[in-house]
């Protein structure tokens, strides 16, 4: 008998420990950085790197942390190469969406803004950003470091592939990013062979001619004309007067 009494006594506290692990298990799971467990919801994305958000009860703006992306908004600078696509990424991506606000040591800029790092399922979004060649890993001022090092190995990999920004020789540095560098090639192909954009005659000399031709990476020639989407960040390498100059060149209307 005692003998089964000690060996009930053993099974129920065999029981206990497993339900104990199974709550702690439970509770590290919320605690981390699983964003499944959204806690905020994205009203209106300003550009790549600025968003507003309701999280705690109000509207907050956030400014992603340990990221930068070209400008697209700002009061005193022209939209830069590719400012408009990590926009339109951030905006295709975020838009309407439940979101993990995670948030560092400091948790506010000096304009009163949220830094944090936004997860949208499994993904973390600065990280999105960085994978896609859109951003550069920027302002790494301690405390708030903890993705740091695998945000650079990150930006690493699209460097080597030469995606979006990376794929403008000296446009994006540790200083930000050079505008002047956009009147340069565009990859290391192109620089092996530089030449200066060239223009089609026309009959009226007092017009300028405004249709960019562009040969991207893969070897297609597509033209730009005014107001298209990306039509300020091409680098012309020949321009044209009208369209059907340009098609005559074997170039074809950009899709956007």
């Amino acid at each position: 008998m005692k003998t089964l009494k000690k060996t009930s006594l053993t099974l129920a506290m065999y029981l206990i420990l497993l339900v104990i692990l199974a709550t702690l298990a439970g509770c590290s799971a919320t605690t981390g950085t699983d964003s499944s467990d959204a806690n905020a919801k994205v009203v209106k994305v300003v550009d790549g790197d600025t968003l507003d958000v309701e999280f705690n009860g109000k509207k907050e703006r956030i400014r992603l942390l340990l990221v930068d992306t070209p400008e697209t908004v700002h009061p005193s600078k022209p939209v830069e190469p590719f400012g408009p696509e990590a926009s339109a990424f951030a905006k295709k991506t975020l838009t309407d969406q439940p979101v993990r606000v995670e948030l560092d040591v400091s948790e506010r800029d000096k304009y009163g803004r949220l830094l944090a790092y936004i997860w949208i399922g499994d993904k973390m979004f600065n990280e999105m950003l960085l994978e896609q060649g859109l951003a550069r890993v920027a302002y790494v001022y301690p405390p708030n470091v903890k993705y740091v090092d695998q945000f650079r190995e990150i930006q690493k990999k699209a460097q080597q592939a030469e995606l979006g920004i990376w794929s403008i020789e000296n446009y994006a540095t540790d200083k930000g990013f050079n505008d002047s560098a956009v009147s340069t090639p565009a990859s290391k192909s192109q620089n092996k062979n530089p030449k200066q954009p060239s223009t089609s005659p026309s009959k009226d000399s007092s017009k300028k001619p405004t249709i960019k031709g562009n040969i991207n990476r893969k070897g297609e020639k597509i033209y730009h004309v005014p107001g298209g989407a990306s039509y300020e960040s091409t680098k012309a390498e020949e321009m044209f007067y009208t369209e059907a100059e340009a098609e005559k060149a074997g170039y074809r209307k950009a899709k956007r």
